[in-house]
C-alpha cells in the first residue's frame, strides 16, 4: 500500500484537491442544508438540539484542524470542484467532498462517502467523483478493499455503491449515529474488493 496522500485528480468535468481553507465555508454552507446533512453529518447527539454549535463561528475551528491534516500522506480526502466550464459564473466552483477514511483494524481497508450540493445532484457528478476517486484508491494507493454502508433510504446513494460495481453484502439495523437522527435505521452494507474491481473495470 502506498501512503501518497490525496493528489489532484482530473476528470472530465471535474478537478478533486486536497482540502484547503478557502473552501471550507462553501463546503460547511452545503452540510447545513437538511438534505444533505440528514444523510451525511455524523456527530455528537447532544448538538442535534443546539443549533448555535452548528453556526460557522463555532464549526471553523474544526474545518481548520482538517485543513492543517489535509496534506498528511495518510488522509485521503478531497474536496470537488466543477470546471468552469461546466458553471453558470465561468469560474470553477466547490460544489461537495469525496473521502477514503481508513478501517480501524485494517489500513488497506477503506470506507468511503461523499456529499455534494444538492443543485449538482442528478447530473452524475458525485458517481464521477466516487469513481475517480476509487480508481485512485485502487490503483495508486492500492488498498486491498472498499467496505461501506449507506442509509437504506438514501436511495440516491445506494444507486451509486451498485453503479460503481459494490456488492450489497447485507444490512443492518442499529441506532443511528447520525447527528439529527434518532431513533433505529436499516443500513446497507457494501463491498468492493482489490479482485473484483480489476476483473470488472470497464
Amino acid at each position: 500500500m502506498n501512503l501518497i496522500g490525496s493528489k489532484t485528480i482530473e476528470t472530465e468535468r471535474l478537478i478533486l484537491r486536497s482540502s484547503k481553507m478557502e473552501e471550507q465555508k462553501r463546503l460547511w454552507k452545503i452540510l447545513m442544508i437538511p438534505e444533505v446533512n440528514k444523510w451525511y453529518l455524523v456527530g455528537a447527539k447532544k448538538h442535534a438540539n443546539n443549533p448555535s454549535h452548528w453556526t460557522w463561528e463555532n464549526q471553523e475551528k474544526f474545518y481548520k484542524s482538517k485543513v492543517e491534516k489535509a496534506d498528511n500522506n495518510d488522509v485521503f480526502v478531497w474536496s470537488v470542484f466543477l470546471k468552469p466550464i461546466y458553471t453558470n459564473s465561468g469560474y470553477e466552483e466547490v460544489i461537495g467532498q469525496v473521502s477514503a477514511q481508513e478501517n480501524k483494524e485494517d489500513i488497506t481497508i477503506r470506507d468511503v462517502g461523499w456529499y455534494m450540493d444538492p443543485i449538482y445532484q442528478g447530473k452524475g457528478y458525485v458517481t464521477e467523483a466516487a469513481k475517480a476517486m476509487i480508481d485512485y484508491m485502487f490503483k495508486e494507493v492500492e488498498i486491498n478493499g472498499i467496505y461501506s454502508t449507506a442509509v437504506k433510504d438514501n436511495i440516491g446513494s445506494c444507486r451509486i455503491f451498485e453503479k460503481l460495481g459494490f456488492e450489497k453484502i447485507g444490512e443492518v439495523i442499529k441506532e443511528s449515529p447520525y447527528t439529527f437522527y434518532d431513533g433505529r435505521l436499516t443500513f446497507s452494507k457494501y463491498k468492493l474488493t482489490k479482485e473484483y474491481y480489476f476483473n470488472n473495470e470497464n
